[in-house]
């Protein structure tokens, strides 16, 4: 079943007549109907979780936003920058009003004045799409002054940034919506508390993935939803496959699917019948996981990819066969959080720098064990030690390809006597 990309079964649904044809807004028209307290109430007690990566009660998230102050805002990211990840643009592109539907129940959940789809710069061209998109809401007056005469008032708002990975870092994200350099901020305090939101006002901060499941749960009730998917991670989830399998893309499965189904029986297995070798569950920035028996009959739940040392993380799944020398994965990852880095905390900042230059050192021949063992202590200390998860992101592939493919980094070690000096390790 879809409950997200829906645009696969209905044909032309991105368009408003066709959306309200099939239930469109009807959400949002028994939401109003309901005290917002009841709205947050409903969607805490399905038990969705953030799509976004760190999988938190978004229910939960929404009760934080104290209802005594005036203004509230609720902030949609939309910036989609984790590699191997491309669910959320085909949202935007296929199914952009139940995005705009859900924004505006939670919206109405927390008594927002206003709601802001912060996109990447890059996509450019589906922020034009869901103007139009917005401005038909607007006319039919489910967005706006009034909204379908329940006395609220709400407006909807596209932003683009301009392509910065550490924007998709939901307080990062709003310092670049207020104009300011995209940078993370010291917390506390929390953007749901007063000081820490969007222009220092109380804010809901969710994912594109996450917002659009709510009209579908006010529609349906708490109950239908927790019927699909576990116990602890209910509904379903976009999958992003790519990498070497034959059938590479997006998938809407219900959580607990296990990798087995998910890359054989979906995505057709390995890419010409070759054998697959590891997995990037979240794409860069978790643990990377060698292919066991045990690990294709996990289920893909936030839960269970803990138990095979792996995080779910906003489910973009790399695939790596036989073929992969996974010290050269790392080698790229650290390339790219390097270059995203922000620069704000020293520890990511020297941290990404040294590893980029250690890891040149192993891909050229040219490294010792001590090297190696160098590689992992800088990594080690980088955990843990930032405003942000980007240094935590940028430590795991070196961390856990040293752990999990040893054999792949000690190929490239300079043979005994062979290296160079200490003199020239950081050249």
């Amino acid at each position: 079943m879809y409950i997200l990309y829906r645009g696969r079964e209905v044909k032309n649904i991105h368009k408003f007549d066709v959306y309200t044809e099939h239930g469109g807004y009807e959400g949002l028209k028994k939401a109003l109907g309901m005290k917002p307290a009841e709205v947050i109430e409903t969607v805490k007690a399905s038990g969705l979780r953030g799509r976004g990566g760190a999988g938190f009660s978004t229910g939960m998230k929404w009760s934080f936003i104290p209802q005594s102050e005036p203004v509230k805002y609720v902030v949609v990211n939309a910036d989609e920058s984790e590699t191997g990840t491309f669910k959320d643009r085909e949202i935007m592109e296929t199914n952009p009003h139940q995005l705009i539907e859900g924004a505006m129940i939670c919206a109405w959940a927390i008594q927002a004045k206003a709601v802001y789809i912060y996109l990447r710069g890059e996509f450019w061209d589906v922020a034009h799409e869901l103007d139009k998109r917005i401005a038909e809401a607007r006319k039919a007056g489910f967005v706006g002054d009034n909204v379908m005469g329940s006395g609220w008032s709400c407006n909807v708002y596209t932003h683009l940034g301009a392509g910065a990975y550490i924007c998709g870092e939901e307080s990062a994200l709003l310092e670049s919506l207020e104009g300011k350099l995209g940078q993370p901020r010291v917390r506390p305090p929390f953007p749901a508390q007063k000081g820490g939101g969007l222009y220092g006002e109380p804010t809901v901060v969710n994912n594109v993935e996450t917002l659009t499941n709510v009209p579908w749960i006010v529609t349906n009730g708490a109950d239908e939803y927790k019927k699909i998917g576990t116990e602890q991670s209910p509904g379903t989830k976009i999958f992003c496959v790519s990498g070497h399998v034959e059938k590479p893309g997006n998938y809407e499965l219900p959580m607990g699917v296990t990798f087995r189904e998910l890359l054989y029986t979906h995505a057709g297995g390995g890419k010409g019948g070759r054998k697959i070798k590891a997995i990037l569950p979240s794409g860069g920035s978790g643990p990377i996981i060698r292919v066991t028996e045990e690990v294709l009959d996990t289920k893909l739940t936030y839960e269970d990819l803990g138990k095979v040392g792996s995080i779910l993380g906003s489910a973009s799944i790399i695939v790596m066969d036989e073929t992969v020398d996974i010290s050269w994965v790392a080698a790229r990852i650290i390339k790219f959080f390097k270059h995203e880095s922000c620069g704000k905390c020293t520890p990511c900042r020297e941290g990404t720098y040294w590893l980029d230059k250690l890891m040149d050192r192993v891909m050229e021949g040219r490294a010792t064990q001590a090297d190696l063992d160098l590689v992992n202590n800088v990594a080690k200390n980088m955990a843990g030690m930032t405003l942000c998860a980007l240094g935590d992101f940028a430590a795991n592939p070196i961390i856990h390809t040293i752990k999990n493919f040893p054999e792949d980094f000690k190929q490239h070690l300079a043979p005994a006597g062979k290296a160079p000096t200490r003199a020239g390790a950081a050249d």
